[in-house]
């Protein structure tokens, strides 16, 4: 496997971040901030760079790679798998009549099953039901297929999100890597760092994604009162303080964010579904708790694998991103310190991300993670 990686600099110049190599049919990741991804040509730039690759582009709330994490620029990771083969397929859901369980169940019926290991997911993050998503391509997607990764960001902005795949990046699409071969190896591990605090109440009002009351009593009113003078910050404010989401009949309780409030309903719209009966208690988190999650899931995803990894994809959540705030580079140098500086990290940081729980095969949509898939051939 080769790997070449560039940003783009100020004066619109495309810089190696380490060696150039020539590269036949790579894939190429971009990630970039919404705003200056629509005010360039990146795909043409890009395709003038590699000739003969195929192209995935999304926004993000931060691009990742080996070394650094860039906030207002565009970076690009090319891949030239030696052993392996990839193919990709898309959806928008701004050009369809599906609903999002059947988004995510349609796009994994698009690919051929015969050696297919991975699938990796570079999904909008604005119009999407994320757990519907995940939900619909768990329900056809084989037990010995990983499906990780994660939601387009804004940054804070909350106004749309972008993607494309071998055209300029647009509203409403939905991209979806899959990775055949004998000799790849994939593994992941995803983990969160925040601890619940507060009393623990049940949903008494929602609909999918959207809570309108906790313990009878209208949630945003007491989610308000939770944060004080922090409320006027809303819906940003929020991201530091997401909900863990216990539901019936499941092991391991959910996180989820809050992307944006409604005054006039007195509701709180969350990253995911949200079910009426499920408990919910406030969360909160610290510098040292992220950081000591980021290592905790690079050593997971390490765990009794057998080949030396090449690729690390790293999706983060933003509201882990807020918290580390000028030491954000920190979650890139843990999973550094643990595989080396030879793997190649490419990855964004998002509005959800997609992976199973630890121990499990079947993706999930999570909020507030930090998740570490390692790629070899």
């Amino acid at each position: 496997m080769k790997r070449v990686q560039l940003t783009r600099n100020d004066k619109g110049e495309w810089d190696f971040i380490g060696e150039n190599q020539p590269l036949k049919k790579p894939l190429v990741l971009v990630f970039g901030n919404r705003l200056v991804l629509e005010s360039i040509p990146v795909y043409e730039e890009i395709k003038e760079i590699f000739e003969n690759a195929h192209i995935v582009i999304g926004s993000s709330c931060g691009n990742v790679t080996s070394k650094y994490v860039e906030d207002n620029s565009v970076t690009a990771t090319a891949i030239d798998f030696e052993k392996s083969e990839y193919l990709i397929k898309t959806s928008n859901v701004l050009n369809t009549d599906l609903d999002s369980f059947k988004t995510g169940k349609e796009l994994i019926e698009q690919f051929p099953l015969e050696n297919l290991k991975f699938v990796f997911v570079v999904s909008e993050g604005s119009f999407i039901n994320g757990s519907k998503l995940t939900d619909g391509m768990k329900s056809v997607a084989p037990d010995n297929v990983l499906i990780t990764g994660g939601l387009c960001g804004d940054s804070e902005r909350f106004e749309r999100t972008i993607a494309g795949y071998n055209e300029e990046p647009k509203e409403g699409e939905i991209i979806a890597i899959g990775l055949y071969g004998e000799s790849l190896e994939v593994s992941f591990s995803i983990f969160g760092g925040w601890t619940p605090f507060g009393p623990e109440r049940i949903v008494t009002q929602s609909e999918g994604n959207v809570l309108f009351e906790l313990d009878n009593k209208p949630a945003l009113d007491l989610y308000k009162q939770y944060l004080g003078e922090k409320s006027k910050e809303l819906p940003s404010a929020a991201l530091l303080y997401p909900l863990n989401v216990k539901i019936e009949g499941e092991e391991q309780s959910i996180v989820r964010t809050i992307l944006n409030i409604d005054d006039e309903k007195n509701a709180m719209i969350l990253a995911g579904d949200i079910p009426k009966g499920a408990k919910v208690q406030l969360m909160m988190t610290n510098i040292d708790n992220i950081a000591n999650a980021s290592e905790m899931a690079v050593k997971g995803a390490t765990k009794n694998r057998i080949k030396d990894s090449e690729l690390a994809l790293f999706v983060s959540c933003i509201g882990r991103k807020l918290v580390l705030d000028q030491r954000v580079e920190e979650e890139v140098e843990e999973i550094v310190n643990v595989i080396g500086d030879i793997p190649t990290i490419s990855g964004f940081y998002s509005y959800g991300e997609i992976a199973p729980f630890n121990g499990e095969n079947t993706c999930r949509l999570h909020n507030q993670t930090i998740t570490v898939t390692l790629i070899s051939e």
